[in-house]
């Protein structure tokens, strides 16, 4: 197992023992979490490749800012948004510590989604790319510029879906657009694996219940969807049948075998050339660890993997918080 001199180990906070609790806490505790902006601001990012889709995204400032933190691009996982309790809560850590941050809708998520016919997939990181070159001035465009939003530069931080997204971005281009870093947490970087995990029998729940989210979140497409994809939606009994019925062929894969083998980013680790932390809990009941055990860790030189016993998926309760943001604050403001 990875192992990394400095990182302190990760304890569960009672009640919430075992993979499945920590998982499920913030359905079932849901707090109001404001985010402790000084300034926040809406951002519109009209993606370059012709569809007039347009994400939207939320600036927050912090109160105290530190000189030379870079702009924190949150980046939510499957069915959430901006929005969702778990980016939130990591927002306010990040201001908290001084960094700037952007919350962002992915294509056709949150408030992005009157505003896109398109949908984000786990393997759509050249949205990533347009957003920080839009950031970080490098597009030409005038709206936002490097000066009022990134003076210090960009950093990546995301959560299960979007997390394999980033690390696939981080290899594609983020040396060449100068990300300074990027921290993944609960990335299912073997996404066939992923995908076949939630059809055994203990995570009936858990598949019915993103099964469903999934469902809800295509049917407002702008425009609709076709008679076919309605059918072979509502037919649909799993996550591979739901890939294979709307986001392979929406996205020009042959089927969701040929989608998972494109977007895993177990295939991209190797290429990250920037320096990226990948937290992962090997209880985690979403994603089998396997997937992560089965790594060459060595041949990924600028990844440092944190793997723990415990955790869940994007759970890491700890007493006195939610350790795997601590920790992506620590390492973003070491760089």
């Amino acid at each position: 197992m990875p192992a990394e001199i400095g990182v302190r180990p990760f304890r569960q906070r009672f009640p919430w023992i075992g993979g499945d609790l920590q998982t499920i806490r913030d359905f079932i505790v849901r707090p109001v979490e404001p985010v402790p902006a000084a300034a926040s601001q809406t951002l519109s990012f009209e993606m370059p490749d012709g569809t007039g889709d347009t994400l939207i995204g939320i600036h927050d400032r912090p109160a105290e800012p530190v000189a030379g933190r870079p702009l924190a691009i949150l980046i939510h996982g499957l069915t959430g948004c901006a929005e969702s309790l778990y980016v939130r809560r990591a927002a306010r850590t990040f201001l908290e510590a001084g960094f700037s941050t952007l919350r962002l809708n992915l294509r056709g998520a949150g408030a992005s989604r009157p505003l896109c016919r398109q949908q984000y997939h786990s393997g759509r990181s050249e949205d990533l790319a347009a957003v920080i070159d839009r950031v970080l001035g490098l597009d030409g465009a005038d709206a936002v510029t490097t000066d009022d939003v990134a003076p210090d530069g960009v950093a990546l931080v995301g959560w299960s879906l979007g997390a394999n997204m980033l690390l696939k971005g981080a290899a594609e281009f983020g040396a060449q657009k100068g990300v300074r870093g990027a921290v993944a947490i609960s990335a299912p970087i073997d996404l066939m694996g992923t995908a076949r995990n939630f059809t055994i029998l203990r995570n009936t729940a858990y598949h019915r219940h993103l099964l469903a989210a999934m469902r809800a979140e295509v049917a407002g497409v702008p425009g609709g969807l076709t008679a076919l994809e309605r059918d072979r939606l509502a037919a649909a009994r799993s996550v591979i049948a739901f890939d294979d019925a709307f986001t392979a062929p929406r996205n020009g894969f042959a089927d969701a075998a040929d989608y998972y083998a494109r977007n895993s980013a177990s295939g991209f680790l190797a290429r990250i050339a920037i320096p990226t932390r990948v937290i992962h809990a090997l209880d985690d009941p979403w994603i089998p660890k396997a997937g992560y055990l089965t790594v060459d860790w060595e041949a990924c030189p600028s990844v440092q993997a944190t793997l723990t016993r415990h955790g869940g998926h994007v759970g890491f309760h700890a007493p006195g918080g939610v350790w795997s943001d601590a920790e992506a604050v620590r390492f973003l403001a070491g760089l």
